[in-house]
């Protein structure tokens, strides 16, 4: 290789890590602005219907009506409560839809992108969702209707799902020696994203909601326009292959997790505790709003301290902790203490306790990383691909289903009249649950299927 070739491969790599950067930048940052964008969107659609069917607005209401107002002050009180339920009600059952919507479109689309940068290359298939994506989220800035926000949310799952072919092309220019720092550095930005863009989010949106959406439209579009003079291509002619219905299909590679037994057992500990985590992320946001009245500054700096808390753990703590106590045991220390986790925040009555309830069960995401450590270490090879897109696949169905589950079902549901008891944090029990069973599933996993441990 020489020095020239290096260097265009080294700028490519920065290139591409600065993509997977912005991508997650740009869902980060706008996590925090979400459900009082949705609530203000509801708002307007709401008003503009009571105009519409009596020819009375908000602000312009008739005698006979404010004479039908609370006269009380605590009546008033009670009235602006009730308003103020409701919203976060609706709020949870929008934000849990739209959410959804966004992972089904990765869920669908993360094989049709790679298919699509095997055969035609990678660089194309960057930039065009690069593109996209910076447009996206000028749409969604300047949405109006709820409607306009969910087909955005629709298209930026599309674009989203580059991440494919970003990975793919960092396995297209590295080395067997750099590989996996490569990779490591992809980790790193993941965390870096979800550090940096929820707290940007968060300050932005003190001043406008719609802020996050232009700053990650124009980072995105400038990312694009860099790379549209300097990107290489990645992948030549020779080498790309043809389009056919199973590489395009989102379910055929769960089906390879059942060759592995012991990994069919690790993927049921996998999906457990992602779904769980996927439902945190979604209902975080209105569960604090609505019960520790937070606004989008302070979650976004809450935000902030769990991307700290996850880099310091996943690039400082993994590799110690695996040494020390085997893959195995540590997949059950970092369950117990998730677990621990989301009964914490579940039980938190004061906004002072979830920072260290999140320094705490950061230690949880340990068992992330030693899961993956077990599967690599018990998979062939030859089927490395495979299974880690078994993975993502599962990853995406979680995804789908943690918005519905946590947001309009459990949250709305618990903060509702229906409800027999008044339980927000009903989301963190049953998270709690979900990751209890993981860790029942990995005691029982490792009893039936024993083996020396592997340290790394």
């Amino acid at each position: 290789m020489t020095p020239k070739t290096g260097n265009r491969r080294q700028a490519a790599i920065a290139f591409i890590l600065v993509t997977l950067f912005i991508d997650i930048l740009g869902i980060g940052v706008i996590v925090p602005v979400l459900p009082e964008l949705v609530k203000e969107l509801l708002e307007n659609d709401t008003s503009q219907l009571v105009a519409d069917s009596s020819g009375e607005t908000l602000n312009e209401v008739s005698p006979s009506t404010q004479a039908a107002l609370p006269a009380s002050e605590s009546s008033v009180t009670e009235s602006k409560q009730a308003d103020s339920q409701a919203a976060f009600v609706r709020a949870g059952r929008y934000v849990g839809v739209i959410a959804a919507s966004y992972a089904l479109m990765q869920f669908f689309f993360a094989p049709i992108m790679g298919a699509f940068s095997d055969r035609f290359g990678r660089r194309p298939i960057i930039l065009f969702s690069l593109f996209g994506l910076g447009i996206d989220f000028l749409i969604q800035g300047f949405a109006q209707s709820i409607g306009w926000l969910f087909a955005g949310r629709l298209i930026a799952g599309i674009m989203g799902a580059s991440f494919t072919t970003a990975n793919a092309y960092i396995a297209d220019v590295s080395t067997d020696d750099t590989r996996a720092r490569n990779f490591g550095l992809v980790g790193m930005m993941f965390g870096l994203g979800f550090t940096i863009g929820p707290a940007l989010g968060g300050l932005l949106g003190t001043y406008s909601l719609r802020a996050p959406f232009f700053v990650a439209a124009g980072l995105a579009l400038i990312n694009w326009l860099y790379g549209y003079f300097v990107l290489p291509e990645s992948l030549p002619p020779e080498k790309r292959s043809e389009l056919t219905l199973r590489h395009i299909s989102p379910l055929s590679s769960i089906t390879r997790l059942g060759v592995y037994p012991i990994v069919a057992g690790l993927a049921i500990i996998f999906a457990c505790k992602s779904l769980a985590q996927r439902g945190l992320e979604n209902v975080w946001v209105l569960y604090t709003a609505y019960r520790y009245d937070w606004d989008e500054r302070t979650n976004g700096l809450a935000l902030g301290l769990v991307g700290i808390c996850a880099i310091v753990v996943q690039g400082g703590l993994v590799r110690p902790t695996i040494k020390r106590l085997g893959e195995r045991k540590t997949v059950i220390f970092g369950t117990i203490i998730a677990t621990a986790g989301f009964l914490g925040y579940g039980f938190a009555s004061e906004g002072w306790m979830v920072p260290w309830i999140i320094i705490m069960s950061s230690v949880g995401g340990l068992a992330g990383p030693a899961i993956q450590s077990l599967v690599t270490s018990t998979v062939d090879e030859s089927e490395q691909g495979k299974i880690q897109g078994a993975l993502t696949s599962l990853t995406s169905l979680t995804n789908i289903i943690a918005p519905v589950l946590f947001n309009t079902v459990l949250f709305s549901y618990f903060i509702s009249d229906k409800s027999p008891i008044q339980l927000p944090g009903a989301p963190f029990f049953v998270g709690a649950v979900l990751i209890g069973i993981s860790t029942m599933v990995a005691i029982v996993v490792f009893r039936r299927f024993p083996s020396e441990e592997t340290t790394v």
